[in-house]
């Protein structure tokens, strides 16, 4: 059989733009290094005349639409997310110590790791700096800490992280003011992805969400190479200010109004993860195919032109139950008050919030696919609009299964012998 683009190895250029998308230096509130550093020369690239990318003031999210002004057309919004976790400078030692806040990260993950301090210049606001070769650190070593911690039954607090510059000599507050590290300073984990050992797999720092972003910018080019579409308006979306509220989106969702959300998010691979297995959380595994959300305000009927679609072509997808929140920027019409059909789609990785997150190429290939097909799809419908007015889901016409036991009722006029 021949191998499709979600069955084959992904090819080298794209993997090499992917790890250029997640390791741009953009933690929540600072997003421009992915957003206009990387996404946008990448849209300029195979965007055609007439499509406009959109920006914004508060934030440094952005979006390519591919029919600006036509909102008679139905506006399908894909959002990615740039804003990484990060840690950030809290106040400076005496000894040198920078103690730091540890963000959505829990706080055992980070000790030891390489990071990467990004400050602003205190004598040229607006200009920043870098400043490698800290770790974070906690203990100091194993000799230091008690039995409770040697043994593994208390943990470290996340009050005791500070990043390591290894300052010495006299003065070591000092020498740390003098570098103009301030307190609400930004700190990234350093590590790009690489191949894993396994085929197909990878790992690294920002899993969460560079790959959302790296799968709407391939939609975009997909969709593009394709010619574009006729009836449907596509806004490719990467948004701000995820991690912390998924404030950003909705931003987007109330400028621009969209008919209908796909949220690209990361997920979990819960068949892997360790110490779970009495939740019964459901199957989702690293390698299966792209996931999509079921539950919460993820619509019936835009789930069932993705599954539809993803059988047609033979895109592997696996269903993920949400309750009350889809934990995605799927929230953003509503939080934004916007009528919308909405989903997440997404791909299971492992170790989510560390430095070694790790996920699988064929996942990431089958979201960008089916989302593409999708979006056609959409388009090739006689009126996208009338389609999700139309035909929600009616549980009161659900045809009877039949029961099963031994006591099934009589047909009327058949003989119970």
């Amino acid at each position: 059989m021949r191998d499709t683009p979600w069955t084959a190895p992904m090819p080298e250029a794209q993997f090499e733009l992917m790890r250029e998308i997640l390791a741009a230096p953009s933690p929540v509130g600072l997003e421009a290094a992915m957003t206009y550093g990387v996404l946008k020369p990448h849209f300029e690239r195979f965007a055609p005349a007439g499509w406009k990318l959109h920006q914004f003031k508060g934030h440094a999210g952005v979006v390519l639409d591919t029919h600006p002004g036509r909102d008679d057309l139905f506006k399908v919004m894909i959002i990615g997310h740039a804003d990484k976790i990060r840690m950030q400078v809290r106040s400076i030692g005496e000894d040198g110590k920078i103690w730091i806040n540890s963000d959505s990260f829990l706080p055992n993950v980070l000790i030891g790791h390489e990071v990467t301090l990004f400050s602003e210049d205190p004598e040229a606001p607006g200009r920043y700096r870098r400043i490698e070769g800290g770790t974070v650190e906690a203990l100091g070593a194993i000799h230091f800490s008690d039995p409770a911690q040697r043994s593994g039954d208390k943990g470290i607090k996340k009050e005791q992280l500070y990043l390591d510059l290894q300052i010495h000599g006299e003065n070591k507050k000092q020498q740390v003011q003098n570098l103009g590290v301030r307190p609400g300073d930004s700190i990234l984990l350093d590590r790009p992805i690489r191949h894993g050992f396994s085929p197909d797999t990878f790992y690294g720092a920002y899993l969460d969400n560079g790959l959302g972003c790296f799968v709407t910018a391939e939609v975009a080019r997909l969709i593009a190479e394709a010619g574009g579409t006729q009836q449907v308006r596509v806004m490719f979306a990467i948004a701000s200010y995820e991690e912390i509220g998924r404030f950003g989106s909705r931003v987007l969702a109330g400028e621009l109004e969209p008919d209908a959300i796909i949220a690209v998010d990361v997920n979990h691979d819960y068949v892997a993860a360790p110490g779970i297995g009495d939740r019964r959380m459901q199957p989702l595994e690293m390698g299966k195919g792209f996931t999509m959300s079921v539950g919460s305000i993820a619509s019936e009927q835009l789930n069932r032109l993705i599954e539809s679609t993803a059988r047609e072509h033979g895109i592997p997808m696996q269903r993920d139950i949400v309750g009350v929140d889809t934990g995605t920027d799927g929230m953003a019409g509503v939080l934004a008050s916007v009528d919308c059909v909405a989903t997440s789609i997404g791909f299971p990785i492992r170790n989510m919030h560390t430095i070694s997150e790790s996920g699988n190429t064929r996942d990431v290939m089958a979201a960008i696919h089916a989302i593409t097909r999708s979006v056609q799809a959409l388009d090739a419908l006689p009126d996208p609009h009338r389609e999700f007015l139309d035909h929600h889901p009616r549980l009161d016409e659900a045809g009877a299964l039949g029961h099963q036991g031994s006591d099934k009722p009589e047909t009327p006029g058949e003989s119970a012998s």
